[in-house]
């Protein structure tokens, strides 16, 4: 429901506000553009529209969800990356897991970290 009506608010700006901006310079709608082929009118103005409509909405989806999520994403993973996940067995120096509390290779007891 807020993806729609939100579709819509960018569908206004850009055929109230952006479209009449470009233009300016040619004093042209862009709106209003369409080209007649045998009869049939092919709405070049409306497809611009659309066309404006869909890089506005992709790039807003684009730096209000998809960034701060790789954001986020890229912090957890530095996090993560900090905490040894090894350490190594005080009687035979082999590399075990971090959580094991009984060396694979010795079979020693191992002081959990």
């Amino acid at each position: 429901m807020i993806g729609a009506g939100f579709g819509k608010i960018v569908t206004a700006l850009v055929a109230d506000l952006i479209t009449p901006l470009i233009g300016l310079p040619g004093k042209i709608d862009l709106s209003g553009l369409k080209v007649t082929v045998n009869g049939a009118n092919f709405l070049i103005g409306d497809f611009l529209n659309a066309v404006i409509g869909f890089i506005i909405l992709a790039a807003v989806v684009f730096f209000f969800v998809v960034r701060p999520i790789n954001i986020l994403m890229s912090l957890r993973k530095t996090e993560a990356a900090s905490a040894p996940i090894t350490k190594e067995c005080p009687k035979c120096l082999s590399s075990i897991p971090a959580a094991a509390t009984k060396c694979a290779f010795c079979t020693s007891d191992v002081v959990a970290a």
